[in-house]
């Protein structure tokens, strides 16, 4: 229970968190963790209390639970009926219900432990980017807790893919870039891609990530433009050989999108993609997402993938608006349709996967399992390492003092028959609580 507070002392904004287990340093650390709801950070607890004698608003005794950095999904189309993709067609409401959806969808998804995230948008026509990037930007500017999820910034899965490996992506929306990076612009719109940075000094740019296949004419010679506004360039849904994708990670990508899933498969003389994580000619090995939902990726394979290079290794889900919605078939963009059956999702008159149904805590839940990796190392696939490969070391995905305070509670067992499941118990956005499993009162 929390400590009482005297009604004659001035509130701090601060809390304790203390009897828990902190993922901090690739380890399960007894200590606590000082936090501020004003700032929305991890405090440097002995500075707080020794040099400035503050004093908790109170003090909530974890009880031996783990304490880690809220998730982040770095590949996340949507949940809870809402498509970042999806255009409303009402006249009335036209974006404003667009906005009011993604409103509702934050709330939402905040409880599930992804405290941040990156909107992901599959193959689309130009006029779906230039109306829906505007309002999928990082949107942690205002620091209100209450908003729920926040944006790190869009990624742009595609068009510029392979057509013979294109998934679920439609091949009438498909592009080239005989350009170069101009037909990027248009696609996207140059102000999307545009650095940019709010009053505070934090980066606004709407897009943050873009996945393209190297091998698609003008696409290799678009990778330095990319990265040189600050933006992550992953290489996915593509033929590329291991040659093609070596020289792409020499020429600033280091990112791999859904690794194994529509991409050249490995051979043996012919590693492709995945050979990059072995290591890439004249560059530091990728980041590489994983989708570990048990239906993407065979759980050896999932194994295979972490051993590789651990470092690199992120979790994804790959989540559509059908996480949180009954089996069905439901309408997408460009004419699509998907058949949803448990946490299956295929195109509707085929056995093409079609993006996720799961919550990334259950992926947690399967490459624990699987892997019997230690917590620390788990946890650090859906926190530091991804933002780590977002360029937010130090600010996201940490307990460090100066980080954003974004945090679990998490509840973990093993049981008899060596399932190894996690469930979130409580959830902090910027210091303050906003979930708690046990307390229906407690909620965004």
């Amino acid at each position: 229970m929390p400590a009482l507070i005297s009604p004659s002392r001035p509130r701090t904004g601060i809390t304790r968190l203390t009897g828990g287990l902190l993922v901090k340093n690739h380890q399960l650390i007894p200590a606590d963790l000082w936090i501020s709801s004003v700032t929305g950070k991890i405090l440097h607890s002995q500075q707080v209390f020794y040099e400035h004698h503050a004093i908790p608003d109170e003090t909530i005794d974890l009880q031996g639970k783990i304490l880690c950095p809220g998730f982040i999904d770095v590949q996340f189309n949507g949940a809870f009926g809402f498509d970042f993709s999806t255009i409303p067609t009402d006249a009335e409401g036209g974006m404003a219900t667009y906005e009011k959806g993604l409103r509702g969808l934050n709330r939402r998804l905040v409880r599930t432990g992804v405290t941040s995230y990156l909107p992901t948008l599959p193959s689309q026509r130009p006029e779906v980017y230039h109306q829906t990037l505007k309002h999928l930007g990082p949107s942690g500017g205002k620091r209100d807790a209450w908003e729920g999820s926040e944006s790190l910034g869009a990624h742009c899965e595609g068009p510029f893919i392979s057509p013979t490996k294109n998934g679920i992506h439609s091949l009438q929306v498909l592009q080239e870039a005989p350009n170069g990076f101009l037909d990027m612009e248009a696609c996207y719109g140059a102000e999307n891609l545009a650095p940019s940075k709010d009053e505070a000094g934090r980066r606004s740019t709407p897009v943050t990530m873009i996945t393209a296949a190297p091998e698609v004419p003008g696409i290799s010679s678009c990778i330095p433009s990319v990265t040189e506004r600050g933006l992550r360039f992953a290489i996915g849904h593509t033929e590329a050989t291991y040659e093609e994708a070596s020289t792409a990670i020499a020429a600033g990508a280091s990112m791999i999108t859904h690794l194994f899933n529509a991409m050249r498969s490995l051979h043996h003389r012919h590693p492709g993609v995945f050979g990059v994580l072995g290591k890439a000619e004249g560059k530091e090995r990728p980041y590489y997402g994983v989708i570990s939902d048990g239906i993407h990726l065979h759980p050896t394979t999932v194994k295979i993938a972490w051993a590789a290079h651990p470092d690199g290794f992120i979790l994804v889900t790959d989540a559509m608006k059908t996480v949180g919605l009954p089996d069905g078939v439901y309408d997408w963009t460009n004419g699509d349709r998907w058949v949803k059956k448990g946490a299956q999702l295929t195109r509707e008159g085929s056995e093409t996967i079609a993006g996720s149904s799961a919550r990334l805590v259950e992926c947690v839940s399967n490459f624990w399992t699987w892997s019997h990796a230690s917590i620390p190392e788990v946890v650090r696939a859906v926190t530091e390492t991804p933002a780590e490969m977002l360029g937010l070391k130090g600010v996201k995905g940490c307990l460090e003092a100066g980080a954003d305070a974004d945090l679990l509670v998490l509840d973990v067992r093993e049981e008899a028959d060596g399932r190894r499941e996690v469930k979130v118990e409580r959830v902090w956005k910027f210091g303050v609580l906003v979930h708690d499993a046990r307390d229906e009162t407690v909620e965004v």
